[in-house]
């Protein structure tokens, strides 16, 4: 009996890098890996998970990080992932149809049509906020020069990110030179850093769930601890100073004209815990 894997993204913006730890830490004895190539389509064209079908036999398992790799809707049943698989199975002994496949099938479909829905929906709700998705633009041309001169003026990180409308780490790679804890390439390498626990309040967490992230940040938003505080509630985030840094440079628009105060105010509160962070 083996143990088969499938790995998928759907576009080539993406990485397996989440899926390779989930299935890591399952510790999966002697796997055999199927990754599709970057930007494969989430439903019909999945040459490595028909191979996989082709080459399993009776008994092998087969493992993926979360069954939405497999069927994102009830149409992928008959034409998709799970066209070239026998749901009419009969049972050895009575010969009758093995329904319960299919409903179950079915219903794992039909949770990842919910799944999608909801995601959509919180897209949908952002952008009425006037928030978009996706990374931030970062600095280019003869800007590039014109940032480090304006913060030896004395012009904030923050004010000099919402005047070319790029993130703050954007700003600070332009002007790391000119930082106070910048060291130069001769010096003694400084210690790693360690992960740190922050409470992030719940309507940035909301905010960054329904916001395009890198699978690290998208990790440490999922393995997050929930904590109810009144009617609200803040997720427990841990991770390295740097992720902090970035999921907070990923709620900037929530300064913005667009959002709500409780918004606004959660963004503060949570900016005030990265700066400490140093």
């Amino acid at each position: 009996m083996a143990n088969l894997l499938h790995k998928r993204v759907s576009t080539d913006q993406q990485s397996t890098a989440r899926q390779n730890l989930v299935l890591d830490e399952a510790r999966i004895e002697d796997p055999g890996a199927f990754e599709e190539d970057l930007g494969t389509s989430s439903r019909l064209q999945r040459p490595k998970f028909r191979e996989l079908l082709t080459y399993a036999r009776p008994g092998d398992t087969v493992h993926t990080s979360e069954m939405f790799r497999l069927v994102r809707g009830t149409g992928h049943i008959h034409d998709g992932a799970f066209s070239a698989m026998d749901l009419t199975a009969r049972h050895p002994r009575t010969g009758e149809l093995l329904s319960t496949v299919k409903f179950m099938v079915q219903t794992l479909a039909a949770a990842g049509e919910l799944q999608r829905e909801l995601t959509y929906d919180g897209l949908r709700a952002a952008e009425a906020k006037g928030n978009k998705g996706g990374r931030r633009p970062t600095l280019a041309g003869e800007t590039v020069a014109d940032v480090p001169a304006a913060y030896l003026d004395g012009r904030s990180i923050a004010s000099l990110a919402r005047e070319h409308d790029v993130s703050r780490g954007a700003v600070r790679t332009a002007v790391a030179d000119l930082l106070p804890d910048h060291t130069t390439a001769d010096q003694d390498a400084t210690a790693p850093e360690l992960s740190v626990t922050l409470d992030m309040p719940g309507k940035a967490a909301d905010f960054l769930r329904a916001t395009e992230l890198e699978p690290a940040e998208r990790a440490a938003l999922d393995q997050g601890q929930a904590v109810r505080r009144g009617t609200g509630y803040t997720l427990r985030v841990t991770g390295l100073p740097a992720l902090h840094r970035q999921l907070l440079d990923r709620c900037q628009s929530l300064d913005g004209a667009g959002a709500i105060p409780a918004q606004r105010k959660a963004r503060r509160e949570y900016e005030n815990r990265v700066n400490t962070l140093g």
